[in-house]
């Protein structure tokens, strides 16, 4: 009861603080961030929210994102709902002064504008169709996580004959969702593109109908489950675009029975005798691809792929991999990319460290970094990327040195014949470990993988020790906002007034800000 209380309060502190339950026109979360969709963005009080106990940051960007970390916001998201549904049912009639009063005219046009300006940053048709490529998979990746944890569990057990009798049940519960993901990604994308969910789901689910296996296309017969996600998400998509054109030429009359019929049909067949056959020449290509670049050129692969991810995070285009990590876990039961590109987070902890080291002075950052560590180890590196790293500048670009060591030392013994890979998406650091698979055995697997977060610890640590900090960022960052005596570095410091020049552009914070409060955006 106590952790619903507090749930509670949290989404009660922040409601008032994003304009009440009448600026709120929709609450989404992810892994890390709550969601939320509002009518005026000038009614928002920033700098409140990031003071909040609770709030490790804001990001604006389609939405307006207040990061929570993982597990609360789960938690804090259904508090939040009813607490926003009770606030509008209680609301008294829009007008002035009223606690829900709808703004001026004006003040709505300008918040609009704020808005559209910020959207339209972000707002290119490839970041934008990535985008939604994410919401079809990201809402998948709680189960990817279970049934891939009672996976690992279940192949451990097997290993040391443990437990016969559970061990089919367990490998049942594992691979179940698997079987059927094709469905959840069709309902997803016809959700997410303007469809009917369910006509998506329907259309999607005749590639895993175990009957197909008696239909020939393209002059081989089909197998259940083949293109995988990516025909279903091609299915889906399609289906959306009939179902459209259905709804425009239909008369009203007939509409519920012509436009679902209609719609599946035509969406079918193309699936049956098109994209299933497309779509698995795609997915098996990818695979290959994917087994052929790390076997011959895996340590210079893991150091490209390590050492870019963190940009790629930054501009939004990691989004583009989620699919390609669904497909590869689909086909060989984990993905090799994973462990490879986890090695970022690897990068950003060692400069985290040497960042800490390095301003003895500034205790604002050391509070930040020490408050922020925990979560950075656990994979959640957002509040060292915003808060510390990305506003300084360097010590960003030494953080992708170090992920690129990790993910050459990973990518090394991947080429030497010894595959690392996750079979879920969305944990990285330690919080990987459970998730971990390999074609040697786990104890080697996990070797190997404890082996790259180290050195890509030491080779961020290394890296932003000697060469992240310029004399003049020394000199502008190592101190305290007031004179401190001899014993400031064991007491705690004040938090200085200066910020950098933001090296993430207009929506850094700045680093001296209260700890864990820094925004992030992955």
């Amino acid at each position: 009861m106590a952790t619903e209380d507090k749930n509670r309060a949290t989404a009660a502190a922040i409601l008032p603080l994003v304009g009440g339950a009448a600026n709120v026109a929709s609450i989404a979360h992810c892994m890390t961030r709550l969601r939320l969709g509002l009518h005026d963005r000038t009614l928002v009080d920033d700098e409140a929210l990031k003071a909040l106990p609770a709030v490790m940051g804001v990001v604006e960007d389609d939405t307006y994102q207040i990061v929570l970390g993982p597990g609360t916001v789960a938690r804090v998201t259904p508090e939040f709902e009813q607490l926003v549904e009770e606030g509008r049912e209680a609301a008294p009639a829009p007008g002035p002064g009223g606690p829900a009063a709808v703004p001026s005219d004006d003040l709505a046009a300008q918040g609009a504008a704020i808005k559209a300006q910020q959207k339209a940053r972000n707002a290119t048709p490839f970041k934008l169709f990535l985008r939604k490529i994410a919401n079809i998979f990201v809402p998948l990746i709680p189960a990817l996580i279970g049934c891939g944890i009672i996976a690992g569990l279940n192949g451990l057990l097997v290993n040391l004959q443990w437990l016969p009798a559970v061990t089919p049940a367990l490998a049942a519960m594992a691979s179940g969702f698997m079987a059927l993901i094709a469905v959840f990604v069709g309902y997803n994308t016809a959700k997410e593109f303007g469809g009917t969910p369910i006509l998506g789901g329907a259309v999607a689910a005749i590639i895993v109908f175990p009957g197909v296996a008696n239909i020939d296309a393209f002059g081989q017969t089909l197998s259940p489950g083949q293109g995988g996600v990516l025909g279903a998400l091609g299915a889906a998509v399609l289906a959306v675009y009939v179902e459209k054109w259905c709804r425009r030429w239909v008369p009203e009359a007939l509409d519920v029975l012509v436009t679902p019929t209609l719609t599946v049909l035509i969406s079918g067949l193309v699936t049956i005798f098109g994209l299933m056959f497309v779509a698995g020449e795609i997915s098996s290509a990818i695979g290959t691809f994917a087994d052929w670049l790390l076997s011959n050129g895996g340590a210079g692969a893991g150091f490209v792929l390590g050492g870019l991810f963190l940009p790629l995070v930054m501009l939004g285009l990691h989004q583009a991999l989620i699919p390609i990590h669904t497909t590869l876990i689909e086909q060989q039961g984990y993905t090799v990319l994973l462990p490879i590109l986890a090695m970022a987070g690897a990068g950003q902890v060692g400069a985290a460290m040497a960042v800490y080291f390095r301003l003895p002075r500034n205790e604002s950052i050391r509070r930040t970094i020490k408050s922020a560590l925990p979560a950075g180890l656990l994979g959640v590196g957002e509040p060292l990327i915003y808060g510390v790293s990305l506003p300084l500048g360097r010590p960003f670009v030494t953080a992708c040195v170090g992920g690129a060591f990790g993910g050459g030392f990973v990518g090394l013994f991947n080429q030497l014949g010894d595959t690392v890979g996750s079979t879920a998406i969305g944990p990285s650091g330690w919080a990987l470990f459970p998730l971990l698979d390999g074609n040697h055995g786990l104890g080697s697997t996990i070797a190997i993988y404890a082996g790259g977060l180290l050195v890509g610890y030491v080779a961020g640590f290394l890296a932003t020790y000697f060469f992240g900090f310029s004399k003049d960022l020394l000199t502008e960052f190592n101190v305290s906002q007031e004179p401190a005596p001899s014993t400031i570095a064991a007491t705690g410091g004040t938090t200085p007034s200066t910020t950098p020049s933001a090296a993430g552009g207009p929506d850094t914070p700045d680093p001296g800000a209260d700890p864990a409060k820094a925004p992030a955006g992955v």
